[in-house]
């Protein structure tokens, strides 16, 4: 899970209450289909629960992350793998893996050609990369709801301040073709994500989309989002669970 602005990750909290963005990433494992004594670079391995995984396949694993915090959990959950801090846009690796994975990370990287230009460098001619991220209308009903709740606190909105990019296929598989990947698979799908807890969305809020409110003081902040609840509650929260409104791009690029 890479940050693009200052490093406010709460690791426990991210292990805690989010420990969704791992389970959900299992599957992209199978897409990976990883083989015993291939080399595999996690790109943006948050607390490493990924990396853990690809290890215990007879992988040798390199976790990355831009995220300080991040790393430090993964690092003491598990000390046998290699994990380090590094941004995706600037890495130096030159053909070492035989893949690139990366699970909820990509949308939070800009600009995205960049990281593309750095993850088809890393990997070996005939290896592939293999990633799952927000795509296009990724959370929409609640990116709306906050933009609009913050000017209706008379608050002018930065569009800066929007940490992600979720692209369309199209969009997406058009750069990874520019800088040298033969795109075999592009996916683009609803995944309705239950959020734990009566505290789910503000949660989600806190730990997700902090950056949306730079500038505004907590107590401000606090107030915006009870509104934010209020507004989402009629669409977003059923039998007792807030469900997020996730869209998603997973994509296999080869190198040839």
């Amino acid at each position: 899970m890479i940050q693009t602005s200052k490093d406010n990750w709460n690791a426990n909290l991210y292990d805690q209450s989010h420990s969704f963005v791992s389970k959900y990433g299992n599957s992209l494992v199978e897409l990976l289909a990883p083989k015993e004594g291939e080399r595999i670079l996690d790109l943006g391995c948050g607390t490493g629960d990924l990396a853990n995984k690809l290890d215990g396949q007879g992988v040798t694993v390199v976790g990355i992350d831009k995220s300080e915090n991040m790393i430090a959990q993964a690092k003491s959950k598990y000390s046998t793998i290699h994990f380090s801090v590094k941004d995706a846009t600037n890495l130096e690796y030159m053909n070492e893996f035989d893949a690139v994975f990366s699970n909820a990370t990509l949308h939070w990287v800009k600009p995205p050609s960049k990281a593309l230009a750095c993850i088809y460098k890393s990997i070996k001619k005939g290896g592939r990369f293999v990633a799952e991220f927000g795509g296009k209308g990724n959370v929409q009903l609640i990116t709306n709801e906050i933009v609009k709740q913050i000017i209706n606190e008379g608050i002018e909105f930065k569009p800066e301040n929007n940490p992600w990019y979720f692209p369309s296929i199209g969009q997406y598989a058009a750069l990874m073709e520019e800088v040298g990947f033969r795109v075999t698979f592009a996916q683009h799908y609803d995944r309705p994500t239950p959020l734990v807890g009566e505290d789910g969305l503000s949660n989600w809020i806190h730990m997700f989309g902090s950056q949306f409110f730079t500038g505004i003081e907590e107590e401000q902040q606090f107030k915006i989002i009870a509104r934010i609840e209020d507004a989402l509650r009629p669409v977003l929260y059923q039998e007792g669970t807030w469900v997020a409104d996730y869209k998603r791009i997973r994509v296999i690029g080869v190198k040839e």
